[in-house]
């Protein structure tokens, strides 16, 4: 998926600009108000780095796996993170391991169903719940689906079955920050979500 994909989709000119022709296409095509519109796209924006990225990155170094994975790659075993290192199919395999609905290391769950998707989907189970809501059992089998032809679906689709759209009816900073802390985690790159949020809401505006 591409910004140009997306304006192909749905119907607008591929110019690679998220401007008010492309947001206002958007909303029709997706049946979102201006307020919903600018707080999904404003969090997928940035998410993706300005829709460039749709497929989770693992290539990580030795002590990146120990930053960001210590659980599975603890401090006292450095021979460990050392030969995982710059291997992002083996790595996606040993931390999505058995959870969210995914096998062992061995089944290659991990990687089949890495995060990709506007908004990351990630596990096998969220993946069953992607193609039962959408109709299309093809992403079991083909998930890069969900990085190319429903990358907003699956956004869209999180958004919903985690209740953000009672959020989403008004654009100011305390329901942005709701937001961020559902889809993040935590508030990472808050103040770049405010600003695309409230930019894309007078793009809706126009």
């Amino acid at each position: 998926m591409s910004l140009k994909d997306l304006q192909t989709k749905i119907g607008t000119t591929p110019d690679g600009d998220f401007g008010p022709g492309t947001i206002k296409a958007a909303m029709t095509f997706f049946k979102l108000s201006p307020e919903r519109a600018a707080h999904f796209f404003g969090q997928c924006s940035h998410e993706t780095g300005g829709f460039a990225l749709f497929s989770e990155n693992l290539n990580y170094s030795a002590d990146g796996l120990r930053n960001t994975f210590g659980k599975y790659f603890p401090e006292n075993a450095p021979a460990l993170a050392l030969g995982y290192a710059r291997k992002p199919e083996k790595i996606a395999n040993r931390v999505y391991a058995n959870r969210m609905g995914n096998g062992n290391e061995a089944t290659g769950d991990g990687w089949k169903y890495r995060g990709r998707g506007a908004l990351q989907t990630t596990g096998k189970n969220n993946y069953q719940l992607l193609s039962e809501h959408l109709g299309k059992p093809e992403i079991m089998t083909n998930p890069d689906l969900v990085a190319t032809e429903y990358a907003f679906e699956a956004a869209l689709f999180y958004f919903e079955k985690n209740g953000l759209w009672k959020n989403c009816d008004k654009v100011d900073n305390e329901h942005i920050f709701k937001i961020t802390k559902a889809v993040n985690g935590g508030i990472n790159g808050l103040s770049d979500r405010i600003i695309k949020t409230k930019k894309y809401y007078e793009y809706a505006k126009k």
